[in-house]
């Protein structure tokens, strides 16, 4: 798997230069998980950002009375775990994979690492998150709405 290409299909990379992917590439860890195995459970502590590569996985929410609600499904290239990277809280919710997923992870050091040399695609790592949790906040908002 070429991790340079697999970075450049991500919305949460948009507008980095060559040089920027080919450092991300270096530092990212390459993992596949079968179906059915959890990524990471609510609560965990996270300091991973996860990009989906291939696959697919669900994002689950505990209810108050311990069962499970599906949130939303995500497929490649989606990304998912980047709110522990920015708000360094425990996981809102549990990621599980629903057929054997790839993935690429990003701990929060090794964003550090690559802000310290180009702190101009750190920005825009980060501007590229906010987009897409505030399409997701606008998303959910909608749902809101439609069921009331």
């Amino acid at each position: 798997m070429n991790k340079v290409t697999q970075l450049q299909k991500s919305r949460l990379f948009e507008g980095l230069l060559p040089e920027e992917f080919e450092m991300l590439a270096d530092l990212t860890q390459h993992r596949i998980v079968p179906p059915g195995e959890l990524i990471f459970e609510q609560g965990d502590i996270g300091d991973c950002l996860y990009l989906l590569v291939d696959g697919s996985v669900e994002v689950l929410q505990q209810g108050s009375k311990s069962e499970q609600h599906l949130i939303a499904r995500l497929e490649a290239p989606s990304f998912f775990g980047e709110m522990s990277l920015v708000d360094k809280e425990f996981r809102s919710a549990s990621i599980r994979a629903t057929a054997e997923s790839e993935l690429l992870c990003l701990t929060n050091e090794n964003l550090h690492s690559f802000a310290r040399i180009y702190r101009n695609g750190f920005t825009l790592v980060v501007i590229n998150i906010a987009r897409v949790l505030s399409a997701r906040l606008r998303e959910t908002n909608q749902k809101l709405i439609e069921n009331n």
